[in-house]
């Protein structure tokens, strides 16, 4: 089952559906609800999804989505969510590429799918999360979850190796 980034829910005039983004979501959505990492419910999770699904989003350089290709692209998901990877740059640029290419083909701007990337992606960098400083190592001795020092982190950086972890446990 084939999904592209611009169905119709009708005919001329109905609007367009971002389906590629909606299964992006899902996809990440599914991993980590799989690993069992956080509530769903918590802003962790929103962020590891987010960062899960503009990562499968902007690696379909074909602009399909296919079901059975998930378990081919876990591998190619992992390498660009590693620690060492420079996620956040990758991410700008395959937007900013999407966003070039939109343009280019006069269909009056970026459509419904790449519009809730972008979204996703200001999201991620604009919103801070209060998280436990790992730098720091109060006492020499590791504390507990919410015991010691806790810094502001943008939701990307809390989110990508959580997104990660998920794909690793699928």
């Amino acid at each position: 089952m084939l999904h592209r980034g611009r169905e119709s829910t009708g005919g001329d005039g109905e609007p367009v559906v971002p389906m590629a983004w909606f299964y992006a979501e899902y996809i990440a959505d599914e991993l980590l609800r799989t690993g069992d990492l956080m509530p769903p419910t918590s802003v962790e999770f929103r962020a590891g999804r987010d960062a899960l699904a503009l990562t499968v989003f902007l690696s379909d350089t074909d602009g399909e989505l296919s079901g059975i290709r998930v378990i081919t692209q876990l591998e190619t998901w992992l390498s660009l969510t590693a620690y060492d990877q420079p996620w956040q740059e990758w991410v700008q640029d395959r937007l900013d590429d999407l966003a070039a290419d939109a343009a280019a083909s006069g269909t009056g701007g970026p459509g419904p799918d790449l519009a809730l990337a972008v979204e996703a992606w200001r999201w991620l960098r604009e919103t801070e999360l209060l998280a436990p400083d790992l730098n720091a190592v109060p006492g020499g001795a590791a504390a507990g979850e919410d015991e010691g020092p806790k810094v502001w982190t943008p939701a990307w950086q809390l989110g990508l190796p959580l997104g990660h972890l998920a794909i690793h446990l699928f």
